[in-house]
């Protein structure tokens, strides 16, 4: 390994934000292993230079064992970003309880998962980073994606109370709050079961989520995502919070921290159509 060379784990890696971050990590010099539950067990790096690496965020063993054969097999994670997500839609009162679990299970829990089975070894380092990716979502609320919000918004919570806790043992902890980009989540977005019947919500719900994939699909692809992490990694004493993404979406997050709420959510039931 080059002594500049830094071992880098990306969850989320065969799609979307992760699979950019990945490859662009990759293509940047670093050894980056790239997770996701569709790896095949451990493979040699590919055309991007990304070496995949099974492992189900969801189960504890899967995790255990993936962070632990990638310490084993380099002696170090330099660096981790967290951007293994999901997304369901649909009104609150029509998502069930183990719709809320899923939803949380991968984002929120998923994320907690891989903090606690790779920090032992930053710790002992006394280096590292935790990139988690969160999102505009999480900062202000989006109608008819309420767990999802639900999901982002608790994990600025842990990254706030993580940075703090760690930030003696020289660990950076950061979190990255993408407004709107072009990938695949757009249509892996899956509905609540009850929000496809006869739902009193049906209208409303139907024209949040065009909006909302009109939005993503009109917007550019990951890349500049990318680029922020790649910046981020690579200064010494990076700040906590990294918006990114359409101005008019990060407009609205300086507008609800100056303003009224009931401006927020005019402007917000406007947008969605709701």
């Amino acid at each position: 390994m080059m002594a500049d060379q830094r071992v880098v784990l990306v969850t989320g890696a065969s799609s979307g934000i992760g699979e950019t971050c990945a490859r662009f990590l990759s293509q940047r010099g670093h050894r980056v292993y790239g997770v996701s539950r569709r790896a095949a067990g451990a493979s040699n790096a590919g055309d991007n230079g990304v070496i995949h690496l099974s492992m189900d965020i969801t189960r504890d063993v899967s995790v255990k064992q993936a962070v632990g054969f990638l310490l084993q097999r380099e002696g170090r994670i330099d660096i981790v970003v967290n951007s293994a997500g999901i997304g369901i839609a649909g009104a609150i009162e029509e998502t069930s309880i183990e719709e809320a679990r899923t939803q949380l299970e991968v984002n929120f829990f998923g994320v907690l998962r891989i903090c606690r089975a790779v920090l032992p070894a930053m710790r002992e380092r006394g280096s590292g980073y935790i990139v988690n990716i969160g999102s505009i979502g999480g900062l202000i609320a989006i109608p008819y994606q309420g767990l999802y919000s639900a999901s982002k918004f608790a994990l600025e919570g842990l990254s706030e109370s993580l940075r703090m806790e760690v930030k003696d043992f020289g660990i950076r902890v950061v979190i990255v709050e993408p407004g709107d980009h072009k990938t695949s989540f757009t249509e892996n977005r899956r509905p609540t079961d009850e929000s496809s019947g006869n739902s009193p919500y049906r209208d409303r719900f139907h024209r949040a989520v065009a909006r909302m994939a009109a939005d993503e699909q009109s917007n550019p692809g990951p890349e500049r995502v990318a680029r922020l992490v790649y910046k981020i990694v690579t200064t010494a004493n990076p700040r906590f919070r990294y918006t990114v993404g359409p101005a008019s979406q990060r407009a609205a997050v300086l507008l609800k921290r100056i303003a009224p709420y009931s401006l927020v959510e005019k402007v917000m039931r406007g947008h969605y159509g709701v």
